[in-house]
């Protein structure tokens, strides 16, 4: 999540000021304003677009063009199924990244409204029409309910968001699942390949852990080090499912299920922190009121 320093603010130009030679001689991006001036941070915030972006196109190129129009290749399919989840994955990395980024070399004053928009598209647009897609060319799926639960999801990530720029949380967790984790939650759910009932209530069900009250540890330090192995082990097992490689649908669906877990595992641990906490803070007050 991109970090905005509040001590950043626009330079204006005063009309009428003298211009000498040297002046006049300097790049035009000089008299930009700050605020409009893109930093590495917001570099990498854009990156996280771009990647959700793509992975639009590939699940519409390589999955909904062919359905409809009859020309579907099992091994194109999966190319193309693996690509879009694997932009996701991608955009996850930037997301990750750019606020690690902002905090070490600070971001512009878009910052934070560039890294809701990006995630926006990422973890909202994206997870919900692969969603849609999958109720259009799965044989079990009802079409018109697959887009409800895709509207379900966006609008979850909505929410989600707009609650993140608006409430103050503790120091280290987030409320709510983030929609990075929940757009690759979806998204496994939809890989399991679960008959279509279990499949919609799972993904309603995630879309309701983003807007809930539940906390989720933010990832930093060795959390995130654990976060960015586990997305970069699911790419090298969305590559083993695209090519087929023996054992890799067993290997995806193992770690779509672990997913699933994760999600409902990792607010222990927030909770956990939070009963220590409390435990902590009893036990020095019973040491304070000691004569």
């Amino acid at each position: 999540m991109t970090v905005t320093d509040p001590e950043t603010q626009a330079a204006t130009w005063a009309p009428g000021a003298e211009v000498d030679g040297a002046d006049e001689d300097m790049d035009e991006t000089d008299d930009m304003p700050l605020s409009t001036r893109l930093s590495i941070a917001d570099t990498l915030t854009l990156g996280n677009a771009t990647c959700g972006f793509l992975a639009v196109y590939f699940t519409t190129t390589g999955v909904l063009i062919p359905h409809l129009t009859g020309s579907e290749d099992g091994g194109m399919t999966r190319h193309s199924a693996a690509s879009a989840v694997m932009l996701m994955l991608l955009a996850s990395v930037f997301d990750l990244f750019d606020g690690l980024v902002a905090r070490k070399l600070r971001s512009s004053a878009m910052g934070a409204e560039l890294d809701n928009l990006s995630d926006l598209i990422s973890f909202g647009l994206a997870p919900a029409y692969f969603v849609v897609v999958w109720g259009m060319v799965a044989d079990d799926a009802y079409q018109r309910v697959s887009a409800v639960a895709a509207i379900v999801v966006l609008l979850a990530v909505v929410l989600r968001l707009a609650r993140f720029s608006c409430v103050t949380m503790p120091h280290g967790v987030f409320q709510g699942m983030p929609s990075p984790f929940g757009a690759l939650t979806v998204v496994s759910v939809v890989l399991l390949g679960l008959p279509f009932v279990p499949t919609l209530l799972a993904i309603v069900g995630v879309a309701w852990l983003m807007v809930s009250r539940v906390e989720y540890p933010k990832p930093r330090g060795r959390l995130a080090v654990a976060m960015l192995s586990w997305i970069v082990t699911s790419m090298a097992l969305l590559a083993a499912w695209a090519f087929e490689a023996p054992g890799g649908e067993l290997l995806l669906q193992t770690a779509c299920a672990l997913q699933l877990v994760l999600g409902a595992v990792i607010p222990l641990f927030a909770m956990a922190r939070r009963v220590n906490a409390f435990r902590d803070n009893r036990r020095e007050a019973r040491t304070a009121q000691l004569p």
